[in-house]
């Protein structure tokens, strides 16, 4: 009973003027004024704002148009005249409705990007932000983890693949926990670290929808500023993986700690590369393919058949590469006891893109 009451409240205050401007009409055949339409825009326009349903206020304009209206015969041209007004009023009311909804949609999404930019660059005061984090669904008091794919192509908000996953995504899961967007041409995902399983439905939609696509997801971090810490793990992973060729289109940051171990202290790292593998430069046709050689080597776990059909060499064409890698470096790569240095020394050189900058 009170929500009905409310419902014929609120149609009361929507129709003000309306039986009463029909009834001119039906008089006079006239149309609406400009200023009768204004009217009934700004009121779709105050219903919107007010959260009242479209359809509800709709179908009130046409019981009040049927209340309304002339009774007796009448002539066809004030019949005509009627309906006209009934249907210039009710779109008058649709447009300001509408127009209404659309300017909030505009505010909320502006207000949501200035959120996802705060959060994931770490700019606003951490209380503030914990604040307006409720609004979007997240709870930074406890962990969360970041997901991040990047495709061929840049995502766009709102884009035919990024809608896809988000729908496959938020239909399987509690949306009120999860969030969705886009940053700088690639798609993220905000979720519970203690629900990794979000994570990992989010990877396979954004693979499945995009072929090439690739997905690293950060650790699980505390706080707001945790958010960030995640988000620049998966981005780091990204980078880490196109600079080494990682196989997977799935990449956790977790399993790629040794990387940021190695590049914490540059200068060792140039100076491992440099002590072990510039000698490379003197071999005929430069350091990169024997850097090749090693690196297809090490991936194949050292096994040399395995490493020369990788590289469609002969085996006897792989050992002969290993043996001058020997004499110009003086490390054997065949040598548990001298592999681990060189290993290392290649991957210091993916990281440092060597040869292809100087050290």
């Amino acid at each position: 009973m009170g929500d009905q009451h409310d419902i014929h409240e609120a149609s009361e205050r929507y129709l003000d003027g309306f039986a009463r401007t029909l009834a001119e009409v039906s008089a006079t055949g006239r149309r609406l004024t400009r200023e009768e339409l204004k009217v009934r825009r700004t009121l779709g326009e105050q219903a919107a704002d007010a959260g009242h349903g479209l359809r509800a206020l709709l179908v009130a304009h046409l019981a009040a148009a049927r209340a309304a209206w002339p009774a007796g015969p009448g002539s066809t041209e004030s019949t005509l005249a009627a309906l006209a007004a009934v249907e210039q009023a009710v779109d008058a009311f649709a447009e300001g409705y509408e127009r209404a909804q659309r300017l909030t949609m505009r505010r909320e999404e502006a207000a949501r990007r200035e959120f996802i930019d705060d959060l994931l660059y770490g700019r606003s005061d951490l209380g503030r932000l914990a604040q307006r984090a409720d609004r979007f669904g997240l709870r930074l008091s406890r962990a969360h983890a970041v997901a991040v794919a990047e495709g061929p192509s840049a995502y766009v908000e709102g884009g035919p693949v990024a809608r896809r996953v988000e729908t496959a995504v938020l239909t399987r899961f509690d949306s009120r926990s999860i969030l969705l967007t886009t940053k700088n041409g690639r798609l993220l995902c905000i979720a519970p670290g203690d629900e990794d399983e979000i994570l990992v439905h989010f990877a396979q939609q954004a693979h499945a929808a995009a072929d090439g696509c690739r997905i690293a997801i950060g650790r699980p971090q505390h706080g707001a500023g945790g958010v960030v810490q995640s988000y620049e793990e998966a981005l780091d992973a990204l980078e880490m993986a196109a600079r080494l060729n990682l196989p997977g289109p799935v990449l956790r940051a977790a399993d790629l700690l040794v990387y940021p171990v190695l590049t914490r202290d540059r200068q060792a790292l140039v100076d491992l590369v440099s002590h072990t593998l510039s000698p490379l430069a003197e071999a005929r046709g430069g350091a990169v393919p024997l850097l090749d050689t090693l690196s297809a080597y090490f991936d194949a776990g050292c096994v040399a058949a395995e490493a020369a059909r990788r590289l469609s060499l002969s085996v006897r064409a792989l050992t002969y590469r290993l043996e001058r890698i020997h004499k110009l470096t003086t490390a054997d790569p065949t040598d548990p006891a001298q592999r681990y240095m060189l290993q290392t020394a290649v991957i210091g050189a993916r990281l440092l893109d060597w040869p292809n900058r100087p050290l």
